[in-house]
């Protein structure tokens, strides 16, 4: 497989430095990739990046992950709003922790072939430097005229911006040349890749190592993802999309994929996945041909949700979805597990009751229209029992006179009641 081939059809190459196809076409290449470790786990924004590693590896190279330490003690400032909150020492371990885990499920750390991916932080070799150090050995090699150049300073400087440029930011640029150089040096690593707004911080690595130690370094960029409609991608209301399920659920996770737009699920199924390019094709053409069945979004969600959770997951995730709109039975909602329920149900109006009320049942016309307000009126209540409109738990009721008990209850303590085809209630039983 070539790896910038492979990039250029997925729509993941921004720009790379000339002589980098050659690099790989000539021997296997040790590559590397930065990632932010602020939080214990990896979201969304982060898989273009993981994405990368894994297509690098699958060409038959050396996939490097570099956990940004030594920048979350320091707190990277660059392109941000604010100074990002510092981290301790044992923090940064249980977060690097955590993305080695999730890293796993991408790339193959514990292969017995050369080209095993590995995981570094940078903060090993940058907190034995003091600063005198630094700027001798490596602040001496890189002009201010050189550093003034980058058009990421440039447009700090710019008349426009009101924040000006604090010297941390300023010299961040050494500092990732430094991993680089560190890299090269030591793990043979001859190329750094990053999003299209790491390029000036990625080309001070590669001139760091011409000038210092006579070395030639390559650079490769992958564009910043947004969607169809210019918006941010990887961010809905409630946030990030996390890859930590307990951050955000795999029912939430997959959800967020289906709910691609046409124009977004045909960029994200190259970007996100590594399904061949015959077969992304034929989707393409099976989805343009019948775009209401929408099966680009579908198989999509699927492939990555299967990858970031598991396959079980991801059925789990598809019943779900079919219990919220209709189609879903008893026996697969009692199957859910709790926070999967909660996620599709969240937003929905709750009820509260106690546990001791249901000892000794409740009729279902008091419990609905009386102990809760599920209902306005027993008389309208009423009516939808005739009319064949209430469901408790997925299950028509027809009897008026039916009894609510314990043994209605959903992981011992929901109850569940809708009122047509998509007005839920939940009731919480505690």
């Amino acid at each position: 497989m070539n790896f910038v081939e492979e990039l250029k059809w997925r729509g993941m190459l921004h720009d790379s430095m000339p002589g980098t196809e050659e690099q790989l076409k000539k021997e296997l290449t040790s590559a590397y990739l930065g990632i932010d470790p602020t939080a214990d786990s990896l979201h969304i924004g982060h898989l273009v990046g993981v994405m990368v590693l894994k297509h690098f590896q699958l060409a038959g190279h050396k996939p490097i992950a570099l956990i940004g330490g030594a920048t979350g003690m320091i707190g990277d400032p660059s392109g941000k709003s604010q100074e990002r909150n510092l981290l301790d020492e044992p923090t940064l371990r249980h977060n690097q922790k955590c993305i080695k885990q999730q890293l796993a499920k991408f790339l193959d750390f514990e292969t017995d072939a050369p080209n095993a991916a590995v995981l570094v932080n940078n903060y090993d070799w940058m907190k034995e430097i003091s600063f005198l150090e630094f700027i001798r050995d490596i602040g001496k090699h890189i002009t201010v005229n050189y550093m003034m150049a980058k058009d990421s300073v440039k447009k700090r400087l710019s008349a426009e911006s009101k924040e000006g440029m604090s010297f941390t930011e300023f010299t961040y640029q050494l500092v990732q040349g430094y991993d680089f150089l560190w890299l090269y040096n030591n793990m043979n690593c001859k190329l750094q890749m990053g999003g299209s707004d790491q390029w000036g911080n990625i080309t001070t690595g590669t001139e760091l190592i011409r000038r210092k130690v006579g070395g030639e370094a390559f650079a490769l960029t992958v564009p910043l993802i947004t969607k169809a409609d210019g918006t941010k991608f990887g961010k809905t209301e409630q946030g990030n999309v996390w890859l930590d399920p307990e951050r955000t659920t795999p029912y939430q996770f997959y959800q967020f994929w289906l709910n691609a737009s046409d124009d977004d699920a045909e960029r994200y199924i190259k970007i996100f996945t590594a399904l061949p390019k015959a077969e992304i094709d034929a989707l393409v053409a099976e989805h343009k041909a019948a775009p209401h069945a929408r099966v680009l979004q579908k198989r999509l969600a699927e492939e990555v949700t299967t990858m970031v959770h598991s396959k079980e997951d991801y059925e789990m995730a598809v019943e779900a979805s079919q219990i919220l709109f209709g189609k879903g039975t008893a026996d697969q909602l009692r199957k859910l597990n709790e926070s999967t329920f909660l996620s599709v149900f969240e937003g929905v109006p709750q009820f509260n009751l106690s546990k001791s009320e249901l000892e000794q049942g409740i009729n279902v016309v008091d419990l609905l229209a009386e102990k809760t307000e599920v209902f306005p009126s027993k008389g309208e209540l009423r009516r939808t029992i005739k009319g064949n409109g209430l469901s408790i738990n997925k299950d028509k009721i027809t009897d008026e006179n039916l009894v609510i008990n314990e043994n209605f209850l959903i992981g011992g303590k929901y109850i569940l009641a809708q009122k047509g085809k998509k007005n839920y209630s939940l009731i919480i039983v505690s």
